[in-house]
């Protein structure tokens, strides 16, 4: 892989605030994806998610079902250690796209309406992570320290 390509993947800002918004939208992503998984935290795991996913148009509804939830799952844990950031926040971001415009972009923005606030404050934080990397308290950074840093 090129070297350049992976210098911009690791290399972040020397900031605290990546670390903010990592961890608890990482936390937030990983137990959503669990939901949708393993059926964890009251979810329906993948048969039950991706009969429902099916029923709103995505279709095959298991494989939506499985996307949507390793990208939230892993896409999560990656973003709460701070490793690959930067990827993990996009496929992120799609995910919430997809979420807002198929399930929640007719009811409006209110929650209490099942609207697209709450994803849309998902996409925001994600793609405030794309731009900005994983920070100066995550995996990226070590990595990037330890092979993109001059001597």
């Amino acid at each position: 892989m090129n070297n350049t390509l992976l210098k911009t993947i690791f290399t972040s800002t020397n900031s605290v605030a990546s670390l903010v918004l990592r961890v608890p939208v990482g936390i937030i992503l990983a137990a959503h994806g669990a939901q949708k998984l393993f059926a964890w935290f009251g979810g329906y795991g993948l048969e039950g998610t991706g009969q429902w996913m099916e029923s709103i148009g995505l279709a095959p509804g298991f494989l939506m079902a499985l996307l949507a939830g390793s990208a939230e799952f892993f896409g999560g844990l990656a973003l709460l250690i701070g490793f690959l950031t930067r990827p993990a926040a996009l496929v992120s971001a799609f995910t919430m796209v997809v979420a807002i415009f198929s399930v929640h972009a007719s009811n409006g923005l209110f929650m209490s309406n099942n609207g697209y606030e709450f994803a849309l404050s998902l996409l925001a934080v994600t793609v405030a992570l794309v731009v900005q990397g994983g920070g100066k308290f995550s995996v990226d950074s070590l990595i990037s320290k330890t092979y993109f840093s001059k001597a």
